[in-house]
């Protein structure tokens, strides 16, 4: 933890952009497809981000501090998706087709989601990092997973396969056990990550059965809200 929480602003700001800004290089560049990019950026984000609140030390006020992050870029996608910022490199780096109207669903949502999670959970409890995890690793994970193996479908949505739910179920485990594992190693929670197993692995259950349902653009609100409900429950 660093002594000036100003400091850690700032090295969060500059994570956050750098993660941002490589990407939409990327993508405007034409060196990564944009489908693929938006999917890094949800993906990387994220675990940056969390990982940065170690940074910070435990005064309540700082979550507020943080939340300052994700608010600001959120701002920046809401301008930019009426049109009051242009700015191509993100506009194809964060949308499927070229509108900037796009970035006025999923990634504001996702912005959002990062905002209420910080606020809420912080580095009191684990259920914030898991419902952002999962909505991270497991959703992000979950599309390139689904187009590149998802050839046979879940019986309940045509639009969503076996292997997009498995890399779901994945992506947000993975993510969710290797970040609360270093929090606890870090002293942040006190319980083990043997812990946590369990219900990590529940609530990324009921998180992929979640968004495997026919809810087009709102994944990111659903899948997080299920991780805090079935949370509450576990943790």
């Amino acid at each position: 933890m660093l002594n000036n929480n100003i400091i850690a602003l700032v090295i969060t700001f500059l994570v956050a952009l750098i993660w941002l800004r490589f990407n939409d290089f990327l993508a405007h560049r034409g060196w990564v497809e944009s489908r693929l990019s938006r999917k890094f950026i949800h993906i990387g984000t994220g675990p940056l981000f969390v990982l940065c609140w170690l940074l910070f030390n435990d005064n309540p006020i700082n979550r507020y501090l943080a939340a300052l992050v994700p608010l600001t870029f959120t701002l920046q996608f809401f301008l930019i998706g009426i049109g009051v910022i242009k700015d191509d490199a993100s506009v194809k780096a964060m949308s499927r087709s070229g509108d900037r109207r796009e970035i006025l669903r999923g990634p504001l949502y996702y912005g959002i989601i990062f905002v209420l999670m910080t606020i809420f959970y912080w580095k009191n409890s684990p259920i914030g990092i898991i419902g952002l995890m999962l909505m991270c690793g497991g959703d992000g994970l979950a599309d390139i997973f689904g187009r590149k193996w998802g050839t046979k479908k879940v019986l309940w949505n045509k639009g969503k396969s076996w292997a997009g739910s498995t890399g779901m179920f994945l992506g947000g485990w993975i993510l969710s056990v290797l970040i609360v594992w270093i929090f606890s190693a870090f002293g942040v929670f006190s319980d083990s990550i043997q812990t946590y197993f369990l219900p990590i692995t529940i609530i990324a259950i009921v998180g992929t059965i979640v968004e495997s349902f026919p809810l087009k653009d709102i994944d990111n609100i659903t899948v997080t809200l299920s991780a805090v409900i079935i949370g509450l429950l576990l943790l």
